[in-house]
C-alpha cells in the first residue's frame, strides 16, 4: 500500500537514505531540510526547523494540502552535544532539548490530529542506546533520548484507541556526519577545566566507535520494513552485537557493576 510519509532530517545520514529507499519503494515521502538543494532523489522537500514552531506548523500544513492525509510520522531529525555535564555552554543544552525533545513532541502534536482523523498511522521515534543508559560525556543527549523514551511510552497508551502506532528505534553506532556535525557543539574546555583530560580521552573513543560504525543504508532498509508492517514491535535495537548485549546487561546486572563496565569502556579513571 503507497503511504504518505513525513520524515524529518534527510539531508545526510539515517533520515537521506531512508527517505530515498521508502520514495523507490513507490510511497509518497516528504522529507525536511533546511535547504532544498540537500533533498534526496525523489523525496518532496519541505523547508523547517524543529525549533520554530510556526515553521513546524507551516510544513504540516504544505503537506496536508497536497495529500490531505498523513500516514507515517518519522521522527528522525535531531543534533548531538558532547562535553561535561557541569562546563558544556548552556546554549548547548538548551538546543539539544529543543531540537531532539520539544521539536519532536510539537511535530507529533501536530499530526495526531490527522492520524486520529484517519482512524490510523504509524509514528516512528528516533532514540538512541544512549536513550536506554547515559554516556559520559553525551549526558545531554542521553538526557534527550531518555526524554524521547518516556514520552513515547505513555504516547503508545493513549493513542492506541485510535490505531496510531508508537514504534521506538534504538541505533548504535553508524558512520553517518553526526561526529562531524557534534564538533559543531562540543564544549570548547580549556587547561583550567577540570574534566578536560579525561574528556578528550572518552571523546576520542565516542569518536572512534562512530566512525568504524554500520552502514546507515542497513538501518534504512530495516526502517523501510517497518514502515510495511501492520503491526510493528513497540521497539527495534538496531546495532551490533556488543551493543545489543549491552542493553540486555544493563537490565539483568546490578548497576554499581554495570556503571563499572560503562567506565572501563570509555576509560575513565
Amino acid at each position: 500500500m503507497r503511504k504518505v510519509i513525513f520524515i524529518t532530517g534527510v539531508s545526510s545520514g539515517f533520515g537521506r537514505e531512508t527517505a530515498q529507499l521508502l520514495a523507490k519503494k513507490g510511497h509518497i515521502v516528504y522529507g525536511t531540510v533546511r535547504r532544498p538543494d540537500n533533498t534526496p532523489e525523489m523525496v518532496k522537500p519541505i523547508i523547517m526547523n524543529l525549533t520554530d514552531h510556526n515553521s513546524i506548523k507551516n510544513a504540516v500544513k504544505s503537506v496536508l494540502d497536497k495529500e490531505n492525509r498523513i500516514d507515517v510520522l518519522i521522527n528522525n531529525a535531531g543534533m548531538h552535544t558532547g562535553g561535561p555535564l557541569e562546563t558544556i555552554p548552556e546554549e548547548y543544552f538548551h538546543l539539544q532539548m529543543e531540537t531532539n525533545f520539544i521539536g519532536t513532541v510539537l511535530l507529533t502534536r501536530e499530526i495526531l490530529p490527522v492520524m486520529r482523523m484517519q482512524g490510523s498511522g504509524m509514528i516512528i521515534n528516533f532514540s538512541s542506546i544512549g536513550g536506554l543508559m547515559g554516556l559520559p560525556f553525551q549526558g545531554f543527549y542521553s538526557a534527550s533520548k531518555f526524554a524521547i523514551e518516556g514520552f513515547s511510552e505513555a504516547l503508545r497508551m493513549e493513542v492506541k484507541k485510535f490505531n496510531i502506532k508508537v514504534v521506538v528505534i534504538n541505533p548504535g553506532d553508524f558512520h553517518t556526519k553526526n561526529t562531524e556535525n557534534r564538533r559543531k557543539f562540543l564544549a570548547p574546555t580549556g587547561n583550567e577545566d577540570p574534566y578536560r583530560s579525561q574528556y578528550l580521552i572518552t571523546l576520542s573513543k565516542i569518536e572512534a566507535d562512530e566512525t568504524k560504525g554500520g552502514d546507515p543504508v542497513m538501518l534504512a532498509g530495516k526502517i523501510a520494513k517497518i514502515v510495511e508492517k501492520n503491526n510493528p514491535a513497540q521497539r527495534y535495537i538496531i546495532a551490533s552485537f556488543d551493543q545489543k548485549m549491552s542493553v540486555v546487561l544493563k537490565k539483568f546486572l546490578p548497576e554499581k557493576w554495570f556503571r563499572k563496565i560503562l567506565e572501563n569502556y570509555y576509560k575513565l579513571s
